[in-house]
């Protein structure tokens, strides 16, 4: 698993609108799924290709404490990896902000068990297969 590093790859990860993309939601997150083909090929290394590049998005409207943020992607980073996903690039977004009456703490187990309930949810379509 690559990350994706720079706005260019993010910009065409999120800015496809064709038959190659797919988006999947959930209550909380989007994911946005490029297949990559030659014409990205300036974009993601050709060396590399045949795995999945995955990039976080996580604004601070959504999650205003750092360490909320740091949280979510290092579980996003985490299931990725323990769980291959399908040769692709993958942008996942947080769209709304979790309950403060249900997650008092910015960093607790309790946080961090539901953002991987809801992303290993959201995830499955895009798995390898083993």
């Amino acid at each position: 698993m690559q990350h994706l590093l720079h706005k260019s790859q993010f910009d065409a990860v999120l800015g496809t609108r064709s038959v190659l993309s797919k988006t999947a939601r959930s209550e909380h997150f989007f994911v946005h799924r490029l297949q990559i083909t030659a014409e990205h090929a300036s974009l993601f290394p050709a060396a590399i290709a045949l795995e999945a590049f995955v990039g976080v998005m996580s604004a601070k409207r959504f999650a205003k404490r750092a360490v909320t943020r740091n949280l979510i992607k290092r579980q996003i980073y985490a299931i990725t990896t323990e769980f291959p996903l399908v040769p692709a690039a993958y942008a996942v977004r947080l769209k709304a902000p979790f309950a403060k009456d249900l997650f008092v703490s910015a960093s607790s187990e309790r946080l961090k068990r539901a953002v991987r309930a809801e992303l290993l949810a959201l995830l499955e379509p895009f798995r390898l297969p083993s």
